[in-house]
């Protein structure tokens, strides 16, 4: 505790020493480095976003002014003779966000049990050797890990039976993995990503097996956050002979499984593109511009419990919430914890280059993302912009359709109040009848996100039948991606392109899933803590004689 305090006192005695140093020691010198360090960040936002919404020279420009800012202002401060001034400012800054998130860290640490245990090192209940496990392997996960690490081979030494995919057909995996538990196994096991993952999650779930993740995809975010080693995926089998239980969450949406996230909005209207597989950079540039600034990207409404996110361009809703709730730093943010029985929702809405600016300046205090946690989150339709008089337009929700039929009637706006305030949004329209639905078969799933894009979503569940290989997955009764009509909309699950009828809910069931994972695995680090700085203050103040504050860490 008293470490704790040390390090909170370090952080804020760094902090004002940066203020004195810029605000009083250096007079204007100091207030021109905080203004235009402030500047140069707004401008690079504006720049990033005039490259990603713009094409042509708008485009180029963004390009010059993202890169051009932070070497103005570094010109600035040099010509000014001001760097040396800049460079001991930002140095007090970084030691008071090192000595902030240092106590931050040691509070949590000092909360889950005392000794500073790590939550990705959970101990889980020993449980007795499996004695039918049947472990499925798709050979072209994460470019051939299963070959190059010889995955097949120490597994059935090991005792277990593998299922390798077909590499040249479309494999039903839930159906594979239904008929491993009938033919009697008693533990299911993917090599595979974490699209595939899920699916067979899901049948184990079900059938109250024990589930084992190989870490052989390509990102491999669920093994991350179990704590698994991604760098040899070989080692994840030794938990069929030394292994631990643990009990966590699983997430569904619409029904289907899923183990990492959901994604709505930009992002998943740009998976749903068969050219994203191998060009995925290229692919996002010259789809971005239509998304975001031409009208053809959807304006989604959502409902996290009862907190309504209206007009998002993106939503993101994770089985438990990420330590760092920024989008920016989503690609190495991990879970703290898989078992919270909380959804993790982030949502964000970028209006124009003013907004993006505030974004990069505030982070998570920007009015443009919403950051909460929910029981239930349901998408329900496209947001209608539009109507006359004032500025704020009137926002309405698309009809939903019926589980496999025509579309109901879209809900009618409401009236623009004398500001210009949207105005209340009816209920959507009638469903339309279910027609009988085809038989599942094999569909083409499109390689994004966390699956593989060489080959990992070409072995993914599909119903009805599809179109060419790499066309994004129809629910039950939903239109092709050339037809989508106004009550269905592209969705990734895990990284997987699908279409869904509106609304989709998203829920979690807590401790569905049992996984067994090795008893002596590396686990990851420990996030980092958000930094607060209320809570610095009340950990450097705190009196021993009182309790420490419960609000997060």
């Amino acid at each position: 505790m008293g470490q704790a305090r040390l390090l909170a006192r370090w952080a804020l005695a760094a902090a004002a020493a940066t203020v004195v140093l810029l605000l009083t020691g250096l007079g204007a010198g100091g207030l021109l480095i905080l203004f235009s360090g402030l500047v140069g960040i707004a401008c690079s936002a504006v720049g990033i976003w005039w490259f990603l919404a713009h094409r042509g020279a708008v485009r180029l420009l963004g390009a010059l002014l993202a890169v051009g800012a932070p070497l103005a202002v570094l010109s600035l401060y040099i010509i000014g003779g001001l760097w040396l001034t800049a460079l001991l400012a930002l140095g007090l800054w970084g030691v008071a966000l090192l000595c902030g998130r240092a106590a931050l860290r040691r509070l949590r640490d000092l909360r889950e049990g005392g000794r500073g245990e790590r939550t990705d090192l959970a101990r889980g209940e020993r449980r007795p050797r499996p004695r039918r496990p049947v472990l499925i392997m798709n050979p072209r996960s994460g470019g051939g890990k299963v070959a190059r690490f010889g995955l097949v081979e120490r597994a059935e030494k090991l005792g277990a039976r593998v299922v390798l995919l077909d590499e040249s057909a479309h494999t039903d995996v839930t159906a594979l993995a239904q008929q491993a538990v009938a033919d009697g196994a008693d533990l299911l096991g993917v090599a595979g990503g974490d699209g595939t993952q899920a699916l067979v999650a899901a049948v184990a779930a079900e059938h109250d097996l024990p589930f084992l993740v190989i870490s052989a995809g390509t990102r491999n975010h669920f093994a991350l956050d179990l704590g698994l080693d991604r760098a040899d995926p070989s080692t994840c089998l030794d938990a069929l002979v030394d292994g631990e239980e643990l009990r966590v969450d699983l997430g569904s949406v619409s029904g289907r499984a899923f183990v990492n996230t959901v994604s709505f909005g930009v992002y998943a209207d740009v998976v749903q593109h068969p050219e994203y597989r191998d060009a995925k950079a290229g692919t996002a540039l010259e789809l971005l511009p239509d998304l975001l600034q031409g009208g053809e990207g959807d304006r989604l409404d959502a409902i996290a419990d009862d907190v309504r996110l209206p007009a998002q361009q993106a939503i993101l809703v994770s089985n438990n919430p990420y330590a760092a709730p920024d989008p920016f730093g989503a690609a190495t943010a991990r879970r703290p914890r898989l078992d919270g029985g909380r959804l993790g929702v982030i949502g964000v809405r970028v209006d124009g280059a003013a907004q993006a600016a505030e974004l990069a300046v505030r982070g998570t205090q920007s009015t443009g993302l919403n950051v909460l946690t929910a029981a239930r989150v349901e998408v329900t339709g496209k947001a209608v912009i539009g109507g006359a008089g004032g500025t704020g337009g009137v926002v309405g929700t698309a009809g939903a359709t019926g589980a496999t039929g025509g579309t109901g009637t879209t809900g009618a706006t409401g009236t623009t109040g004398a500001t210009g305030a949207a105005g209340p949004t009816r209920p959507t329209g009638p469903t339309g009848p279910t027609r009988p639905t085809s038989p599942p078969g094999p569909t083409g799933a499109a390689g994004t996100g966390e699956s593989d894009g060489a080959g990992e979503a070409a072995h993914t569940r599909g119903v009805g039948a599809s179109g060419e290989a790499g066309a994004p997955a129809l629910a039950p009764g939903c239109p092709a991606p050339g037809s989508l009509d106004p009550g269905s909309i592209a969705v990734a699950v895990d990284g997987e392109a699908l279409i869904l009828p509106t609304p989709v809910v998203c829920t979690l069931r807590p401790g569905a899933l049992r996984v067994l994972v090795p008893r002596n695995r590396p686990g990851a680090s420990d996030p980092v803590p958000p930094m607060n700085w209320r809570r610095v203050i009340e950990i450097a103040f705190h009196h021993p004689s009182h309790p420490y504050p419960r609000s997060g860490a």
